[in-house]
């Protein structure tokens, strides 16, 4: 009898997993700040506590669910500001503030999914959402991302635009990815930013910060 029980609970759970909604899907990644990630330590001892706090990432969902939300080919952005550097491991960053960018084109039920991702992936740093808007968000990556050429736009709200590290871009010949990635990553290349802007007014500071050895060009995947 208490076999029996045992098998009736089990069927019971399995039965109930089954019924919650997916989650399955891959795209790409792409992040820049106003520190240098792939650097040197003199460099990195430099610009500590001092910059290195903003920051704009985004994800292209390339084919996939969350939670049963279809949202193949959409796009969510967000940008956050730090209340210091970020991937210091001698101060916290927290708290900060962030705002959420969705794609233009997604149906009401597909925006929510988009926030609520952005929130899974992001974690700690979109906790303290101050602002969601909706843009047209245009992802490209040429190639691939292991060549690390890719552009993001937001509407007037962020850009990032990348190319790949090249020799020229080692200045002190010791380099190395000095911070991770901010979000969960399945593969990552660090990246030099061209661009890495943000206008919004909710963060309280608007930034530009270009020509930075500042950006990872990655792919992510995420299931259940």
């Amino acid at each position: 009898m208490k076999e029996f029980a045992v098998c009736v609970s089990l069927a019971a759970c399995t039965a109930w997993a089954g019924s919650l909604p997916t989650t399955s899907l891959r795209g790409q990644y792409i992040e820049a700040r106003t520190a240098d990630v792939y650097t040197g330590p003199c460099f990195a001892n430099s610009e500590v506590d001092l910059v290195g706090n903003l920051a704009v990432f985004g994800w292209k969902i390339n084919q996939g669910t969350f939670e049963g939300v279809q949202l193949d080919g959409l796009a969510v952005v967000a940008a956050i500001r730090a209340s210091s550097t970020l991937g210091n491991v001698h101060a916290s960053a927290y708290p900060v503030k962030s705002i959420v960018i969705v794609d233009e084109r997604a149906t009401p039920e597909q925006r929510l999914a988009l926030k609520a991702f952005a929130r899974r992936m992001g974690g700690d740093l979109l906790q303290d959402i101050v602002g969601v808007h909706t843009a047209p968000i245009q992802f490209q990556v040429d190639g691939s991302v292991h060549g690390a050429k890719a552009k993001l736009s937001a509407g007037t709200l962020a850009a990032i635009q990348t190319r790949a590290i090249n020799e020229g871009d080692h200045l002190c010949s010791n380099e190395e990815n000095w911070y991770r990635p901010l979000t969960k990553v399945s593969h990552a290349m660090p990246a030099f930013a061209l661009a890495h802007s943000f206008s919004g007014q909710e963060l309280g500071t608007r930034w530009n910060s270009p020509e930075k050895r500042s950006a990872y060009v990655g792919e992510f995947e995420l299931n259940n």
